[in-house]
């Protein structure tokens, strides 16, 4: 069960952070690397250990990188703008870094 929850919390984390890292920019995305990073950090804690960490990792980096391909109609709901590579480089940074962290 903790597996599904680690599934579920990227899932969360992932969309969270596609839809806030544009809406005051810088501070969204301040907010959105904060709140990922933070957000894995604390699934290990919670469930202890270092592999639901990684699921929750594995499943925001899916959620994020799916969301810098072009949709059906050709949208993007990450621009290839500052901000956008900004998420997608910062944000894996922060992601190691939360995964490495001592529990």
């Amino acid at each position: 069960m903790k597996y599904l929850y680690s599934v579920l919390f990227g899932l969360a984390l992932g969309a969270s952070s596609v839809f806030v890292h544009s809406l005051y920019p810088p501070f969204g995305l301040i907010l959105s690397i904060a709140g990922a990073s933070l957000g894995v950090w604390a699934s290990g804690r919670q469930w202890g250990g270092r592999t639901f960490r990684l699921i929750v990792a594995i499943v925001w980096a899916i959620v994020v990188l799916r969301a810098g391909f072009p949709g059906l109609n050709d949208e993007y709901l990450i621009q290839g703008d500052g901000l956008g590579t900004s998420l997608l480089n910062i944000g894996f940074i922060a992601i190691v870094i939360a995964i490495i962290m001592p529990l």
